[in-house]
């Protein structure tokens, strides 16, 4: 089966000055997908890509199978996009917004009494707009992206500016959703989020795509060779991944010493500095 969307070989300049350097990967139905990388690495232009809000120079894009180019109005009905120009009519309130953007999409306006209730915005749904919080906007833009039930949902940096208690519900909605088969493309800084959320991630450094794997497996490229162990005397023996390193190990289980032993991995945040060396 094609993959949901994919790019092959993309590239784009900006007035002379590359943007995306011979972009290739595929994201297949039903994945949640994270797209990592330094602030001007070209995640959002990737976005823009494959919405067509821009034109690629060169290269591949398919979109629901089939060359982008072909897509059609329907298509992008199966699409929903929270970036950071989405638009909320200030001048209306939070639940106007919602019943707007259920016009637009032709839906029915039954599910917004309890989208709202999901992100706590049941007792805020008669606020202007403009009189809301940060919070309150993203959370607020994200469901007039989910208002629709979309097939594909592009999300860039969905969690900016919330709190942690929001940040958790917007994160299990995001699960449920997946679970339920909607396909997940999303940028976030949040190396945590990206973790927890994302069955694959692809790491994107000055436009080049510098890895592209499960954060385990990531994590699992780049562990040390090293072993700790606690011990019953109140040690923490540090040793190596190896015949000497396991000689330790026996030596400490025989005499029941042992309380902990672990290997020693990175996290997700420590292998994105290490392949890109830059912060986010």
């Amino acid at each position: 089966m094609a993959p949901l969307l994919s790019m092959e070989d993309v590239s784009l300049a900006f007035k002379g000055k590359p943007v995306l350097r011979h972009l290739t990967f595929a994201v297949e139905r039903g994945e949640c997908f994270g797209f990592l990388g330094p602030s001007g690495a070209g995640k959002t232009t990737t976005i823009k890509l494959l919405t067509r809000q821009l034109v690629k120079d060169s290269g591949r894009i398919t979109l629901f199978g089939r060359p982008i180019e072909h897509a059609t109005n329907a298509d992008y009905e199966r699409i929903g996009i929270l970036s950071d120009t989405s638009a909320l009519y200030e001048r209306m309130t939070i639940e106007e917004n919602l019943r707007f953007y259920a016009q637009i999409r032709g839906v029915g306006a039954g599910s917004i009494t309890t989208l709202l209730e999901r992100m706590n915005l049941a007792d805020k749904k008669k606020t202007l707009v403009k009189n809301c919080s940060k919070g309150m906007r993203q959370r607020a833009a994200l469901l007039a992206a989910l208002i629709h039930a979309p097939e594909l949902l592009f999300l860039d940096e969905p969690t900016s500016g919330l709190d942690p208690a929001a940040r958790a519900e917007v994160h299990k909605m995001l699960r449920e959703m997946n679970d339920a088969g909607t396909t997940v493309f999303l940028t976030t800084h949040d190396m945590a989020e990206a973790d927890a959320l994302c069955g694959r991630v692809g790491i994107l450094d000055a436009g080049h795509l510098v890895a592209c794997d499960a954060p385990e497996a990531l994590k699992l490229r780049f562990a040390r060779n090293e072993l700790v162990m606690r011990t019953a005397d109140g040690r923490v023996v540090h040793t190596t991944k190896d015949a000497a390193g396991a000689s330790v190990v026996a030596e400490a289980l025989a005499a029941d010493a042992c309380l902990s032993l672990h290997s020693v991995e990175p996290n997700l945040e420590e292998v994105f500095l290490e392949l890109t060396g830059r912060e986010f």
